[in-house]
């Protein structure tokens, strides 16, 4: 008798159904608005990651696999793209995926003001479904690169009964196909979100719940995955390796990325455009000789990223060979300036709150200031530097950009005259002839060839000053697995396991 009231609580609590598992991850910022057509941030693209799922994906040899589309063709000469669209798909409010459902979703990104995906879908003149799982985007002239913008935020469809909700109101109630739906948001503290159970891809997703915690500070998201209050975070700090990897709660997840930092600086944005810095590109190019690249990933970041002056490495086919890396050179900047008719220059340089870009924002102040610039480090939430830097409220800051598979992904937006990604509103029509040429080709020697032409121009206009180009490293917790490593450094929640109730 006593040994069967010994084994009740346990069989009680075999009955008991298993705990929700709940995969939780720290973030590097607080996305801004929740919203695909209207998003310009990377932690808005992680979330995105487990909401949205897109018409196509890439893997981890930056192939272009299905995703929401299982099949695709070009037709009528390059000015036609065809989407089979895939069976049984469902948003988070019910509607089924169909061909006039993705028709919606994509105009939604041509048609919204202030869109951030329009000027990625390039010259679109029509989009329709030709099908009941069919959809057929049309073109005005080939343009090469609309398959990989419709890999990212680009390709992500919403239902049809959101789709003329936008920005904060969407964010309240957003319906996307992907395998989680928000539920909740509370700005720089968290959002959460939970399983959607008619996800066209149930049977590879093995947690219920998800929570997103943006956590600025490296050394603070760090200390709660160690302590087990996080599953996984994204950006460990480089400083930080060795003892992770020495720590068994924990490994370091590694991967190459896409990515590139970079200075913006305002030339023609607003009044804060009106500086010595924004108005003459002989004080811009004395500031990128004033800083040595290499010795400023040695020191803030242990020698682990690489060292950049463009948005690809210079082993990439579209590295314009022609412009290589300056060194750094002191005399030659202070006689720049003394040209330009300064001595000294005073900035007002904004930067995001978090670890990695202070200590890289510092580097860049001391060396400066021996080529005669003052800089005052103005430290600004991500979301909120993002907004001044579409208004035109900065002189210059730093930010990531966190590529894109086709390098019309990470020049257009940003060099193009008018596009909103051009903060700055840097404008040059050589720049804008040679980009554009780029697209309607899928001669990649006629794209090289155009890309060198633009970057032998705005490399010496230097509206931006590409500095380095990072890994991806991730933390993630001793249980977890299934955690895939794609270059674009998003944690994508299919096939993740081992999280805790």
């Amino acid at each position: 008798m006593r040994r069967l009231a010994a084994l009740l609580p346990l069989l009680a609590c075999l009955a008991q159904p298993a705990a929700a598992q709940h995969l939780r991850i720290g973030l590097n910022s607080d996305p801004d608005v929740l919203d695909p057509t209207l998003s310009r941030t990377v932690a808005g693209r992680q979330v995105f990651a487990a909401m949205c799922d897109k018409l196509v994906d890439i893997n981890e040899r930056l192939d272009i696999i299905p995703q929401l589309a299982t099949a695709w063709r070009w037709a009528d000469d390059g000015k036609a793209l065809v989407f089979t669209l895939r069976e049984g798909v469902r948003f988070h409010d019910g509607e089924p995926l169909t061909g006039e459902a993705a028709a919606i979703g994509l105009r939604r990104h041509l048609d919204t003001p202030g869109s951030t995906r329009k000027a990625e879908m390039g010259p679109v003149t029509e989009v329709v479904a030709t099908g009941p799982l069919e959809v057929t985007i049309r073109l005005s002239e080939p343009f090469a690169p609309l398959l990989a913008a419709l890999a990212d935020r680009a390709g992500m469809l919403v239902s049809p009964r959101q789709a003329r909700v936008t920005g904060a109101d969407f964010q309240r109630e957003p319906a996307c196909a992907g395998p989680f739906r928000l539920t909740r948001r509370i700005a720089q503290d968290r959002m959460e979100l939970e399983r959607f159970d008619g996800y066209w891809d149930g049977a590879n997703i093995h947690v219920d719940r998800v929570t997103y915690r943006p956590i600025p500070d490296a050394t603070v998201r760090l200390a709660n995955l160690r302590a087990g209050a996080l599953d996984i975070i994204e950006r460990v700090s480089p400083s930080d390796v060795g003892d992770v990897r020495r720590d068994q709660r924990v490994r370091i997840a590694q991967a190459p990325s896409l990515a590139t930092f970079y200075l913006a600086i305002n030339v023609a944005n607003g009044a804060r455009a009106q500086t010595p810095l924004g108005q003459d590109a002989r004080v811009r190019e004395a500031l990128e000789l004033a800083i040595d690249r290499q010795a400023l990933v040695n020191v803030a970041f242990e020698g682990l990223w690489v060292p950049a002056n463009q948005a690809v490495p210079p082993d990439h086919p579209f590295y314009a060979r022609s412009v290589p890396m300056p060194q750094r050179d002191v005399a030659r900047a202070r006689a720049l300036l003394r040209e330009a008719g300064h001595q000294r220059v005073r900035v007002k340089f904004s930067v995001p709150n978090t670890t990695d870009y202070l200590q890289a924002s510092e580097v860049i102040q001391a060396m400066a200031a021996e080529a005669g610039f003052d800089i005052e480090i103005q430290l600004i939430e991500t979301a909120t530097l993002l907004n001044q830097w579409t208004a035109g409220d900065f002189e210059a800051l730093i930010i990531q950009w966190s590529g894109r598979v086709d390098l019309d992904g990470n020049l257009f937006a940003f060099y193009a005259c008018g596009v909103p990604l051009n903060g700055g509103r840097y404008c040059n029509r050589d720049v804008d002839a040679a980009l554009t040429e780029a697209r309607r080709s899928v001669d990649t020697a006629v794209r090289a060839a155009a890309y060198d032409r633009a970057a032998r121009q705005y490399l010496a206009d230097r509206p931006y000053i590409n500095l380095w180009q990072p890994l991806t490293l991730h933390g993630v917790g001793a249980s977890i697995q299934g955690l895939r490593l794609v270059p674009d450094g998003l944690i994508r929640v299919q096939g993740l396991q081992g999280a805790r109730g």
